[in-house]
């Protein structure tokens, strides 16, 4: 179905022949405007995960009316908790940083500072064989780790991994973007999220208090996503779409890019990381 439903959106492009019509003024050419009536396919495929997109943009005002007008940067922030890599072993950046050029998403404000970590091999792969199993992809089913000792009040399992295509496509087969996840209050002001974990996996329960480094699920593939990977942010407030994304300030971690390896406060994408023992 879903294959399907990418199918027929790509025809809304047949709708730029429209744009012909109207130059031209040819009445038959214009009807191919009609074709882009197609794109709403894609959103009525998965009305919940187009609401909660609409729901970040709607935050805008009142996360900037919070901070006065001055959005949280490296720069501005104390941050009030330091974090370990909430995983073992070395992973890779895959997206994230802490400015305009290395960001996850800087336009959208609550995930501007969110990370995206996979594991990749030698060759600098993601998974083995074809990659359209998710047995293939190397972080696929690892321990996921609390980043912080902190408060579980809020997250969601059960949702269905979503497929993978080996070809950077993106299918959400939850009513949810962010999947099975988890969200950590560590203090009033500092709330993390990991999300796209393995359905069934998480180890905990809500109002539960955990430690830094418990294991509290394992990694998948759930929600947005085109293959298995850990995305984690650090927020304001408990609401995923409605408050300003953090800086995120770790501890013992080390980093390793161009060859240097070194202890980080703040990673960025194309560093491979792991927690110093």
């Amino acid at each position: 179905m879903h294959r399907f439903v990418n199918i027929l959106a790509k025809f809304k492009w047949i709708g730029l022949i429209g744009l012909l019509g109207s130059i031209t003024g040819n009445a038959y050419l214009k009807l191919f405007w009609l074709f882009f009536l197609l794109g709403f396919i894609e959103i009525f495929s998965n009305l919940p995960a187009f609401y909660q997109s609409i729901q970040q943009l709607l935050s805008y005002p009142l996360i900037l009316f919070r901070h006065r007008f001055r959005l949280p940067s490296k720069d501005n922030y104390v941050g009030m908790t330091e974090y370990i890599l909430p995983f073992k072993g070395q992973w890779y950046v895959a997206n994230g940083g802490v400015d305009k050029r290395t960001s996850h998403s800087w336009g959208v404000w609550p995930q501007r500072y969110a990370y995206d970590f996979v594991i990749v091999d030698e060759s600098g792969k993601t998974c083995s064989g074809s990659g359209k199993q998710l047995q293939d992809y190397y972080c696929y089913g690892k321990d996921i780790l609390a980043p912080a000792d902190g408060e579980i009040v809020s997250m969601a399992d059960g949702h269905p991994e979503s497929k993978v295509y080996g070809d950077g496509r993106a299918e959400c087969r939850a009513k949810d973007i962010r999947g099975n996840f988890i969200t950590l209050k560590h203090n009033e002001k500092e709330f993390s999220t990991i999300a796209h974990l393995m359905p069934n996996s998480i180890t905990v329960t809500l109002g539960q208090k955990v430690v830094r480094g418990q294991v509290i699920a394992r990694c998948g593939n759930s929600g947005n996503t085109s293959e298995p990977h850990v995305h984690f942010q650090l927020n304001d407030g408990r609401s995923f779409f409605a408050s300003a994304g953090l800086p995120v300030k770790f501890k013992n971690v080390l980093a390793k890019e161009n060859g240097k390896t070194g202890l980080a406060d703040y990673i960025v994408k194309g560093q491979s990381v792991e927690n110093r023992l």
